[in-house]
């Protein structure tokens, strides 16, 4: 293996100056103060979402031209290649969002060899080693290379667990995983008492030893992949094995074609003429489930949309409690809500699953995040994670790399719906996955809808004494209704602390996080209470509400709210993952435009180009009636206090 030269620093700033000033030729000379450094690079900013229509090294052309500093991005098609840029320098948590492989891809077809930041986002981390991209937190070095040495990559592996400096030095997951295909469980006895997540991992452990920390392969029992990564995954098995492709267990493999249902009604996406550079997708993906015995849920016939977004149908028709679940999609932390242990993965680690059965891992920590106290009226799950995101310990990185687990008398009173809510956004908080033990509304849920009769097994819950790495005590009786400004889902505040009213163009109700049946009761509330007041949509304002399920559109039907729906003038949308990764309906089309949306993530160019303010579904339906960003209760406190209120 090479050493490493630098041959072109670029290093991504607050000021978009110093930014500048590099992407015209000028090298710095000495490493910018660290505090000036941007933290929280996203997926979304190193390649977005409008160019993963390519999982080749045509990504390189599109490598980082989302990123975003003081409002700017100056980031242009072929910048970093035309730049010879080698290498990349950020502040923290770096590659935080999506669990999109596409990321380092682009940045290693641009040229780029070695990425540093003070620190990185786990799933990001492993997809850069899992092809080959090196990266490092050791600041030691990056001086040595720009005094002009060469660094020996074993001097930079030093930092890498021995997995994985193994599956570099291999050439990757792939061809390292084509010589571990007879690994088997083993056997461990704990000498400790054991969370719930211990319990899981240990029962699925196939290589080493337990040991938080410790990077190795675990059975995975359901992989799941969908349109944006499923030819991809079959690209890169196709340069080690012949076809067909040995899949292992296809009967556990699930496909999916959703994510870009409506491309062809993306206003972005037509801007950037792309809309059929996406058709592609869907046909690379329909064609692998036609040749292999998977398990497929595609497009609807006859009419837009899909049968449902991938997290929520594998917790309505797949996953159960103590099983270990895979997939592309870093909110695939959703199902845990069931109880089963869930991950998001890279396309390299997913497609060496599917045939293998194993699945790279790390061993996480274990947090317990205890919730107790009573909510006020009007708070949901979404308003305790905005919470949790908006402590400064969690934003600084508490919770990276670690696995949560949810308890106390928060949790026992959620139903699994709003659990849901708070393991799907675990990611948001840096952690591996977010978990709930199973009880009985667990056993309830698996009966409605899937008429199973699920009784957990005794060991489906942490054992008394279990040694968390820390536990969380949460008294949520103090929050209320939360919003986050854009740019981050950290930007967590009350609506009442907006200095100034922030009129809004755009509302979006859906996404995996706030599509399901209960979300749609929030939405049907306040929609009635604004209907009974004789209150309509703003004029200035364009609401959509996107369906999670086919299941979740049944649900509103039987229950009659599509009829309010209708006549409050809303554009209902069949189940896509949607505007939340900017394909569709509810996306914005230009920069001017503001958003408040019940999605998970509000990065630059995440929801389109404009600006998106996130909130629980009942603050979406307020401001869209309001016509700028309001809580239900500061909706229905405003006609109170006009005197226009009549009784519900």
């Amino acid at each position: 293996m090479k050493n490493i030269r630098a041959q072109n620093i670029l290093f991504l700033c607050d000021d978009i100056h110093l930014v500048k000033e590099q992407l015209n030729g000028h090298k710095l000379t000495s490493i910018p103060e660290l505090h000036t450094l941007r933290d929280d690079i996203s997926t979304d900013e190193i390649i977005p979402v409008s160019r993963m229509y390519h999982y080749d090294d045509k990504l390189k052309h599109y490598a980082h031209i989302g990123f975003e500093t003081q409002g700017e991005k100056p980031i242009e098609k072929d910048t970093l290649v035309n730049g010879g840029f080698n290498i990349l320098v950020a502040g923290k948590r770096y590659g935080k969002g999506s669990s999109r492989e596409h990321a380092p891809l682009a940045e290693i077809s641009a040229g780029i060899e070695l990425v540093f930041a003070e620190s990185f986002e786990y799933i990001y981390q492993q997809n850069a080693a899992n092809i080959g991209l090196l990266t490092s937190t050791d600041f030691s070095l990056l001086e040595a290379l720009m005094r002009g040495e060469s660094i020996d990559i074993e001097a930079i592996l030093k930092g890498y667990s021995p997995l994985s400096a193994e599956i570099v030095r291999s050439g990757g997951l792939i061809p390292y995983g084509q010589h571990q295909s007879n690994l088997n469980h083993i056997e461990s006895t704990p000498t400790k008492p054991q969370s719930y997540t211990e319990k899981i991992l240990r029962r699925h452990l196939l290589q080493g030893e337990y040991q938080a920390g410790s990077d190795t392969f675990i059975k995975g029992d359901w992989r799941f992949t969908h349109e944006a990564y499923c030819g991809m995954a079959e690209y890169l098995l196709s340069q080690h094995y012949p076809e067909p492709l040995p899949l292992h267990q296809p009967e556990k493999i699930v496909i999916f074609e959703e994510h870009f249902a409506y491309r062809h009604r993306s206003t972005h996406y037509q801007n950037l003429g792309v809309v059929r550079k996406f058709d592609a997708l869907g046909e690379a993906t329909r064609n692998f489930a036609k040749k292999y015995p998977v398990n497929f849920h595609g497009l609807l016939k006859d009419q837009e949309g899909s049968e449902g977004i991938t997290h929520p149908i594998m917790i309505e028709r797949y996953a159960l409690p103590g099983e270990v679940v895979v997939g592309t999609e870093s909110h695939t932390t959703h199902i845990g809500a069931i109880g089963a242990f869930t991950a998001g993965v890279g396309t390299t680690n997913m497609a060496n699953a599917m045939v293998t059965g194993q699945v790279r891992f790390s061993i996480p920590k274990v947090v317990n995040i205890h919730l107790t106290g009573q909510l006020k009226t009007g708070v949901m799950a979404k308003d305790i994670v905005l919470y949790l995101l908006s402590r400064s310990d969690i934003k600084s990185g508490a919770l990276i790399g670690k696995a949560i687990e949810y308890t106390g008398e928060i949790i026992d009173a959620l139903g699994i719906d709003e659990r849901a809510t708070l393991t799907n956004m675990a990611v948001e908080m840096g952690a591996v996955t977010g978990i709930v033990a199973p009880d009985e509304k667990t056993i309830s849920f698996l009966k409605e809808h899937r008429n199973i009769d699920f009784i957990p097994e005794s060991w489906m819950q942490s054992d008394k004494g279990a040694n968390y790495a820390k536990t969380f005590h949460i008294d949520c009786s103090h929050i209320s209704a939360m919003i986050s400004a854009p740019g981050d889902p950290g930007n967590a505040l009350y609506p009442q602390e907006l200095s100034e009213a922030i009129k809004i163009d755009i509302a979006y109700g859906g996404s995996c996080t706030a599509g399901k049946k209960t979300d749609f009761d929030h939405y049907y509330k306040v929609l009635n209470w604004a209907y009974n007041q004789g209150l309509k949509v703003h004029k200035n304002v364009k609401l959509y509400l996107q369906y999670g399920s086919i299941n979740v559109l049944k649900y509103c039907q039987d229950k009659g709210y599509t009829a309010l729906f209708n006549q409050m003038g809303i554009e209902i949308l069949n189940p896509q993952c949607g505007a939340c990764c900017g394909c569709g309906p509810g996306a914005s089309s230009h920069q001017e435009q503001i958003t408040i949306s019940s999605i998970n993530r509000n990065f630059p160019g995440r929801s389109g180009p404009g600006k998106v303010w996130l909130g629980n579904p009942e603050t979406v339906i307020a401001s869209a009636i309001m016509g700028k960003i309001c809580s239900f209760e500061q909706l229905q406190q405003s006609y109170k206090e006009r005197g226009l209120a009549k009784s519900d």
